[in-house]
């Protein structure tokens, strides 16, 4: 009798164990969940409209329905990257850059792009002053996403966008 009621009881407690709560969110990135999310303001350079944080770091993006971001949709955009000054913006030609998406509903992570500045075109006026580089991008799911660009794996800014 005392050895049945032992069993039951670990029967008991090993269905405890492993029952899953699926509405459980796992945090990959500290605070993903606690911070301000709000969609990257719009700014012109040139002839081109950017998301992002102006004079600092952004992508080509205008919001139209042509490069708006869907779920599994792999997109071109070209990335502008300024430093505080020209010749430390010279210094990032080059340099190896990863982009790693952060999930403000998930926190799930997801390296997006690989790759690195590329080195200005001298017959484009001013060209040296912001690095460029292009990129094809993809995210998995619908919502708002962080995009942070690690330069050298150093954090050098992000970029909030929202996923249709």
């Amino acid at each position: 009798m005392v050895l049945r009621l032992g069993y039951l009881v670990l029967l008991i407690f090993l269905i405890g164990c492993s029952k899953t709560d699926s509405n459980v969110v796992i945090k990959e990135s500290p605070n993903v969940l606690d911070e301000n999310w709000k969609v990257s303001s719009m700014f012109k350079t040139d002839d081109y409209m950017l998301i992002g944080e102006q004079r600092k770091i952004g992508f080509i993006y205008n919001d139209s329905e042509v490069v708006r971001l869907y779920p599994g949709k792999k997109q071109k955009y070209m990335w502008h990257f300024w430093a505080d000054t020209p010749e430390e913006t010279q210094k990032l030609f080059g340099e190896k850059v990863k982009i790693i998406g952060v999930s403000k509903q998930t926190g799930e992570k997801v390296t997006v792009f690989e790759g690195g500045i590329g080195i200005p075109n001298t017959a484009i006026k001013d060209n040296e002053k912001v690095g460029k580089m292009p990129t094809t991008m993809s995210l998995p799911s619908k919502g708002l996403w962080r995009l942070e660009a690690y330069i050298d794996e150093k954090l050098f800014g992000s970029v909030v966008v929202e996923v249709h």
